[in-house]
């Protein structure tokens, strides 16, 4: 048995994005996600499955660092649709509807 401990505190953010796909598929898989902050830049992207009976989270957690504020949240869709969401607050989910943009935020 091994026992972790935090040593670092809790003074680095984050944020984590759904993604509801309208044109697309309902849970946005293949869309792109590009996070920028300063000049640090994080891309990933919704994937489904995961090994034999399982399932992924569809939710994207990116690391942010010192970063208490996302400049920029690029979304690109896999219908081919680009949606962008500007100065995005720190240490929350967000909830990122195809063709609507950010529809709820969660502490």
């Amino acid at each position: 048995a091994y026992l972790l401990r935090n040593e670092g505190g809790n003074a680095r953010h984050w944020i984590e994005i759904k993604t509801i796909g309208r044109e697309s598929n309902r849970d946005g898989i293949g869309a792109r996600v590009e996070v920028r902050t300063g000049a640090e830049r994080q891309i990933d992207e919704v994937r489904s499955g995961g090994s034999y009976l399982s399932q992924n989270d569809l939710r994207l957690h990116f690391g942010l660092g010192s970063h208490v504020m996302v400049d920029e949240v690029t979304l690109r869709w896999p219908s081919g649709r680009v949606d962008r969401l500007r100065k995005v607050p720190a240490n929350r989910l967000i909830i990122v509807e195809e063709g609507k943009g950010l529809v709820r935020a969660q502490p």
